[in-house]
């Protein structure tokens, strides 16, 4: 398989071809529909297998332009050194298209990562804890 045939957006394309991938591995080409399709998957594979991109190309290639503020994507994670992961690894596949992306998590000063909220979003990352506070 592809990343053509996943039908994914040039600007995703780009941003894959600048990292030099060629071809989803087995995890991101087996969750790829289900993600789309809206389904909850459970995926377990070994680090460095592409896990995070699993669930964020298919997050990335339905997101659409919006000037909504609030955030229309969430992802939860357990904790901060994924937050700041996944938020790079969302960064990198943005590279092309104009998402504003943002981490939060304990540890680091509440109202500054409010005000960065309040200034609009497109993806939020978090711990559980940060979200409740």
């Amino acid at each position: 398989m592809t990343f053509q045939e996943l039908n994914l957006k040039t600007p995703l394309y780009n941003a894959l071809d600048d990292l030099g991938f060629k071809h989803p591995t087995p995890v991101q080409s087996q969750s790829f529909g289900p993600v789309a399709s809206g389904k909850d998957v459970v995926g377990i594979a070994q680090t460095g297998t592409g896990k995070t991109f699993a669930y964020l190309l298919p997050i990335l290639r339905d997101l659409k332009y919006s000037r909504q503020d609030n955030p229309r994507v969430l992802i939860l994670v357990p904790t901060r050194e994924l937050v700041v992961q996944v938020v790079q690894e969302a960064e990198k596949l943005s590279k092309y298209i104009n998402n504003r992306i943002l981490g939060v998590y304990g540890g680091t000063n509440i109202n500054t990562q409010k005000r960065e909220v309040a200034q609009g979003l497109d993806i939020l990352v978090a711990t559980p804890g940060r979200l409740y506070d």
